[in-house]
């Protein structure tokens, strides 16, 4: 089938459009609760430990459910997944806001991650039935530039509305309205029918009786787990400890601190989905393995800038958000790789499927774990030196252990899957249109 037969281009750029717009309000929800860390330690007496668990807890259900609903999105129109999606999340998100003790917010957020986990595996599954294989990774990285738009949102304006109504629980009540709204323009969308842009020899892959034992038997997909994994440890436990980092470690309020943030995981993110998806498509070109070797540079030259920043003394809060944000770029070129290359070993009707596994992988454990570490690790260290507290001190090195370690076992995974994708390709669009096995 062709790409005019599928959808036509001003479908696709609304397609495109929405998509985008949902993965900004899903990331603006689900990082609320970073901003308004000691607002709530505050009110419900807590160690950096249960605020990991709060942040580690949300992406167990992710993680789980986002298998579930993965495959559900491969069965029926993915639009009606996502919108029912959309609805549940912004409910619980709003609910969030009302709770009178830690017990019903810790639930309450579990029901959003319910919600977000509809959307990811869906969502990508979809632009890549939209997008021929050689415009993947660029299409993927706008609809993923949603994700530090809606961080870099949610640490501009939270900050400021907590200080402007004397109350944390006010973003929640507010940030509920936007996807109840996007909800309806998602049910419009015009989709494709599934494999539209793929050859002919991928939609005639077969489909295995057991399609989540296929995913797990294509090396592609387990070594971009591995990466994944390496990826979200730091990443979650920077995006749920960043704002208090910059608070008792280098001294900012939390309006300047959350600005300070946004620009780490907002800016940092937007140029690097932006370079990323471009620069994988081109090498995707040039060579079967190229649209993975870009992530494995970025983490390759993330590494030494987020290390320098996190070696700076307290006292250099500026330097630290420019060296941290300049080396946290390069760790967003793996979100504009992964899904176009999980598309490139899979036929199109357990796409949505795989791409749920690699997500479920690494929010179960990397995304799980990151936040929970830092916490365990950062009151495990507290220990007051010189003029800071034991707070900012024990936060400080739980985030000096985390960050590399995480970003070198990311290098690891995504060089791996670079060199496993060319034989996995060509195993599935074979004379046997089966998947490659480990």
């Amino acid at each position: 089938m062709a790409l005019a037969d599928a959808v036509t281009s001003r479908q696709r750029w609304y397609l495109l459009a929405t998509l985008t717009l949902a993965n900004v309000v899903n990331f603006y929800d689900r990082t609320i609760p970073a901003v308004i860390v000691e607002p709530l330690k505050d009110e419900f007496g807590l160690s950096d430990t249960m605020i990991g668990v709060l942040g580690g807890s949300f992406t167990i259900v992710y993680a789980i459910a986002g298998v579930l609903l993965g495959r559900l999105a491969d069965r029926v129109p993915r639009r009606y997944v996502m919108a029912g999606g959309l609805v549940v999340w912004s409910l619980f998100t709003g609910a969030s806001g009302l709770v009178q003790g830690f017990l019903f917010l810790f639930l309450f957020r579990l029901g959003v991650g319910i919600g977000e986990a509809s959307y990811g595996p869906a969502s990508n599954a979809l632009i890549c039935d939209a997008y021929e294989p050689k415009r993947r990774s660029r299409a993927i990285s706008i609809a993923s530039l949603g994700i530090p738009i809606g961080l870099l949102l949610a640490f501009l304006t939270v900050g400021v509305v907590v200080e402007a109504t004397g109350t944390w629980r006010a973003p929640f009540i507010i940030a509920a309205v936007p996807g109840l709204l996007l909800a309806i323009a998602m049910l419009v969308i015009k989709e494709p029918e599934r494999g539209a842009t793929d050859t002919a020899e991928m939609r005639a892959a077969a489909q295995e009786r057991h399609p989540y034992r296929a995913v797990l038997r294509i090396r592609t997909i387990t070594w971009l787990m591995v990466a994944g994994i390496g990826l979200q440890i730091p990443t979650y436990g920077v995006a749920t400890f960043i704002v208090p980092l910059l608070q008792r470690y280098f001294g900012l309020p939390i309006g300047a601190a959350s600005i300070g943030a946004g620009a780490i995981l907002g800016l940092a993110g937007i140029v690097g989905l932006l370079v990323g998806g471009r620069l994988a498509d081109r090498a995707a070109d040039r060579h079967p393995s190229g649209r993975l070797v870009v992530p494995a540079i970025g983490f390759a030259l993330a590494i030494p800038l987020t290390l320098a920043a996190l070696l700076l003394g307290s006292g250099n809060a500026v330097l630290f958000i420019a060296l941290f944000a300049t080396g946290w770029t390069g760790t967003q070129f793996l979100s504009a790789a992964a899904s176009p290359a999980i598309a490139d070993v899979t036929p199109p009707d357990m796409r949505a499927t795989a791409i749920a596994v690699y997500f479920a992988s690494f929010n179960l454990v990397g995304a799980t774990l990151g936040p929970i570490l830092v916490g365990i690790l950062s009151d495990t260290f507290a220990t007051p030196v010189g003029g800071l507290s034991a707070e900012a001190v024990g936060l400080h090195r739980a985030l000096l252990v985390i960050v590399p370690i995480g970003l070198v076992v990311a290098v690891f995974g995504s060089y791996r899957a670079s060199r496993a994708l060319p034989a996995d390709r060509e195993s599935m669009t074979g004379p046997s249109g089966v998947t490659a096995t480990a």
